[in-house]
């Protein structure tokens, strides 16, 4: 089978690979990369799990190749974190319950990342829009959006902090 040669930066490491033309993206970064957070559901762009950032935007990972992402920056779950510091998102998820069986998590990880990055202060209404195409089975997606308004007050928090900074 033919495979193709490329680059791109996952997580802040450059990585090079050779894959087939035909690869998802979703499981290269799976297989390819051993990263199992970029989780695969309905395999068709439906339900929001296997979303990822690229170049900054939330991406169904199932619906593009692999090689399509030559040359482009990947964040996945596995990258949000810090050692062991957990990022806002995640830690506000982790506080407000907004995991459940933690399935969908990942996507809507990344799908909250891209709206907090556009939008700092979201009203409930424009985080239900937000994660509109992220399905969860497990809960109401009462707990997700109070995990996001308090993402978006912890990040809120962290750019003050920052931006008071003496120089």
């Amino acid at each position: 089978m033919t495979k193709v040669s490329f680059q791109l930066t996952v997580n802040g490491r450059v990585r090079e690979a050779s894959v087939p033309p035909r690869m998802l993206l979703s499981d290269f970064i799976r297989h390819e990369l051993a990263m199992p957070g970029t989780h695969v559901g309905c395999e068709h762009g439906v339900c929001g799990s296997c979303n990822v950032m690229l170049d900054g935007k939330a991406v169904r990972s199932c619906l593009m190749f692999a090689i399509q992402a030559e040359g482009s920056e990947i964040t996945t779950v596995e990258g949000l974190a810090t050692g062991d510091d957990l990022h806002p998102i995640q830690q506000a998820f982790w506080e407000e319950h907004g995991l459940q069986c933690g399935f969908c998590t990942p996507g809507m990880l990344a799908t909250a990342q891209e709206l907090l990055a556009e939008n700092s202060d979201p009203t409930d209404d424009e985080i239900r829009e937000a994660i509109s195409g992220n399905l969860c089975r497990c809960t109401g997606y009462e707990f997700v959006i109070s995990a996001i308004r308090s993402a978006s007050v912890k990040l809120r928090a962290a750019q003050a902090e920052t931006t008071l900074q003496p120089v």
